[in-house]
């Protein structure tokens, strides 16, 4: 609920698709496209969020699977930090992610992604 709240403040459209077994939750209108967006539970844990770019279906005997040419955006929901972050397909890797919340304590800063950079406002 709180993705959809969050996107409907940002000015988008949102619809929910009828039916189960998409590979998206929910469709944002921007006014001019239709992005099927895929909603996951990110952790903090670490000064990092942490979350996953692909559904499972081992609770079937199944396999992962990537979200790549299916899904527009990725959304992130992280209770800790109470935000929503809006993350575009060029971001997405085949298995898990995470985004910096805070800066790393070796203060090392090239090629980190930043949450900030995705923070649904």
């Amino acid at each position: 609920m709180r993705v959809i709240l969050a996107l409907a403040e940002a000015g988008y459209a949102v619809s929910i698709p009828f039916g189960e077994n998409h590979r998206y939750d929910l469709i944002a209108d921007d006014g001019s496209r239709l992005l099927r967006v895929q909603v996951k539970t990110g952790r903090l844990r670490g000064g990092v969020i942490k979350y996953s770019c692909s559904s499972s279906h081992a609770h079937r005997g199944g396999y992962r699977r990537s979200y790549f040419g299916e899904i527009e955006l990725l959304a992130v929901y992280c209770p800790q930090t109470r935000k929503v972050y809006l993350l575009p397909e060029s971001q997405f890797v085949a298995t898990q992610s995470h985004m910096r919340v805070h800066p790393p304590k070796n203060n090392i800063k090239k090629g980190i992604r930043w949450a900030r950079h995705f923070e649904l406002a």
